[in-house]
């Protein structure tokens, strides 16, 4: 079902396709998903860059149909997750081909009144109602994930090399 809480506050950014997600040129990466965890980054970048404790107030990470990953979506609620301030060029192009296209790229406000640009589901993104959980997704499904990202990186890197 697409999701139908309510649509305030709203992204303080437009949307973008993902042939065009990196044109506004972002900085810092909000992520409320696996990407928090240092594994899924090593597999993907080869290296942890700096995770930072943040919140997302208006905001909440939910489970999506057949998907361990969440998608973000606009709600009364605050979505935990980390702020990834160190990403070159490469890792974000990397990072962007690797995030599933449901989803668009915005600027989001933290609690702290930083700026940072997330991941975020659009209105008609099919959701669950139950809240996406990262103590499951560590004890179900990290290893697999991790597994997953690795392979996936490098065929990225065998498609950008050939």
């Amino acid at each position: 079902m697409p999701y139908t809480e309510p649509r305030s506050p709203q992204p303080n950014s437009p949307s973008f396709t993902p042939q065009d997600r990196l044109s506004v040129a972002p900085d810092v990466l909000f992520v409320y998903g696996p990407l928090q965890f240092p594994e899924i980054l090593f597999a993907l970048l080869g290296r942890v860059p700096s995770l930072i404790p943040a919140q997302a107030p208006g905001w909440r990470a939910t489970a999506l149909p057949n998907h361990v990953y969440p998608g973000l979506i606009t709600a009364i609620a605050t979505a935990p997750g980390c702020l990834i301030t160190d990403l070159s060029p490469q890792e974000w192009r990397l990072l962007d081909a690797f995030e599933d296209p449901l989803y668009d790229l915005h600027q989001l406000t933290l609690s702290n009144g930083r700026h940072g640009w997330a991941y975020v589901c659009g209105p008609e993104t099919e959701i669950l109602p139950a809240p996406w959980s990262p103590e499951e997704f560590g004890q179900r499904h990290l290893a697999t994930y991790v597994d997953r990202c690795a392979a996936w990186r490098r065929h990225y890197e065998s498609r950008q090399a050939g």
